[in-house]
C-alpha cells in the first residue's frame, strides 16, 4: 500500500468512527440520501428557477451543469473501478460498488460553483457537509471525495459562460 492509500485508509477509519454517535450518523445518512444522484442539487436548481424568474435560464443551465458533472463522474467510476472502503462498516447503502470519484462530491461541488455564482452562499457549506458525509458514512476515501469535488468544480467553471447565457469562457 502506498502512502496515499495508507492515508486514505487511516482517514476513513477515523472519520467513520465519528458515525458511532447517533446524531452524526443520522446527519451523515440524511446528507447521503439527499445527495443521491444529485437530487438535492437538482431540486435546489429547479426551485431557484421557479422562484427567481429573472434568472430562470441561468438556474436551469446551472442545474444542467450539475447533472452533467454527475453523469461524467459516473462514467469515470466505470473506467477506474476502485472498490469502496472494505475495512469499515458503511452507514448507508450505495448505488454501486465503485468509489472513485465520489459522485456525491462531484454534484455538490458543481452546484456550489454554479449556484454560488448566482449569489447563494449557503450552498457551499451544505456541499462541504455532503462531501464529509461520504467519509463519515464510510463509503468513500478522501481522495475519492477530493477528485469528485475537483471534477464538479471544474465542470461548473468550464460551463460558467454558458450558464450566464453566452458561450464557454
Amino acid at each position: 500500500m502506498d502512502d496515499l492509500d495508507d492515508m486514505d485508509h487511516r482517514i476513513v477509519t477515523v472519520l467513520s468512527a465519528c458515525g458511532t454517535d447517533p446524531r452524526v450518523a443520522g446527519a451523515a445518512r440524511a446528507l447521503s440520501w439527499a445527495g443521491e444522484h444529485g437530487a438535492l442539487w437538482l431540486a435546489a436548481g429547479l426551485a431557484g428557477a421557479a422562484v427567481d424568474r429573472g434568472r430562470r435560464e441561468a438556474w436551469l443551465r446551472g442545474t444542467a451543469l450539475t447533472a452533467g458533472a454527475h453523469l461524467v463522474s459516473m462514467a469515470v467510476k466505470r473506467v477506474v473501478r476502485r472498490p469502496r472502503p472494505a475495512h469499515v462498516v458503511p452507514l448507508v447503502r450505495t448505488a454501486g460498488r465503485h468509489s472513485f470519484p465520489s459522485s456525491h462530491a462531484t454534484s455538490a461541488a458543481a452546484a456550489a460553483v454554479a449556484f454560488g455564482a448566482l449569489g447563494v452562499p449557503a450552498v457551499r457549506p451544505l456541499a462541504a457537509a455532503v462531501c464529509a458525509s461520504r467519509l463519515v458514512a464510510g463509503v468513500h476515501y478522501p481522495s475519492d471525495v477530493a477528485a469528485g469535488a475537483a471534477l464538479g468544480a471544474l465542470t461548473a467553471r468550464l460551463g460558467a459562460g454558458w450558464m450566464r447565457g453566452g458561450t464557454r469562457d
